[in-house]
């Protein structure tokens, strides 16, 4: 079995969606401002990072917020900064707690390999009630470039002394998927949200739509 597990954070343990769901936006403008805003946040992240003109990912968050706002029509004084607060504190999908509890209880290290901020990610961590659970939350900081470089894949390697295939990687993210799968990685892709495969240069080794089934899941590995 393989003994190392390392998820991506965002879409994956903790709900994207739920910063626009819970904010002051309309109820039938939420859905497109919180696309918009996942969209444009990813592609600044891999055009940042093409153009090696890097900066953390918070910034990142806002700018695309920024353009979700403008897009939506949105300008009202302080759903900005409504959006960010709650965005710092995003709740996990219903079933990650009771499944890495499990994933510990059977000897399972666990990470998070991330393109949030440190800082991001300490705030999410916290606020989700998941302090003490990971062995490690790798940020992308401590390499300055975003995923799919491999830089960022490298670093599970360099902190736990492990080649990829020593460990299980677990995203909600089709292209961060293939990706993981191409570096090396044992894959499990979370498709919540029922989308096509994406037409990259890897392919996962297995696919679910939510963290129930990983436990055994592992245990085929």
């Amino acid at each position: 079995m393989v003994a190392l597990c390392v998820f991506d954070a965002y879409g994956t343990l903790f709900d994207v969606d739920a910063a626009a769901r819970d904010s002051a936006v309309p109820r039938d403008v939420w859905p497109r401002l919180a696309a918009d805003w996942r969209r444009k946040q990813l592609e600044y992240s891999w055009l940042r990072t093409v153009a090696g003109a890097h900066v953390d990912f918070w910034q990142v968050t806002q700018d695309a917020l920024d353009w979700a706002l403008e897009a939506s029509g949105l300008s009202e004084a302080g759903l900005r900064a409504e959006m960010l607060d709650l965005y710092r504190r995003l709740a996990p999908y219903p079933e990650v707690p009771d499944v890495l509890r499990d994933l510990r209880a059977r000897g399972v290290r666990l990470a998070i390999l991330s393109n949030g901020s440190c800082a991001m990610l300490a705030d999410a961590v916290a606020a989700a009630g998941l302090d003490g659970q990971f062995d490690a939350v790798l940020s992308v900081d401590a390499v300055g470039a975003f995923k799919p470089a491999p830089a960022v894949y490298d670093m599970v390697g360099q902190h736990f002394g492990c080649a990829p295939r020593d460990a299980l990687f677990v995203s909600a993210n089709g292209w961060d998927i293939c990706s993981g799968a191409a570096y090396g990685f044992r894959t499990l892709w979370l498709n919540r949200a029922g989308a096509p495969m994406d037409r990259l240069h890897g392919a996962p080794d297995a696919v679910a739509r939510d963290l129930m089934d990983l436990p055994q899941f592992l245990e085929t590995l």
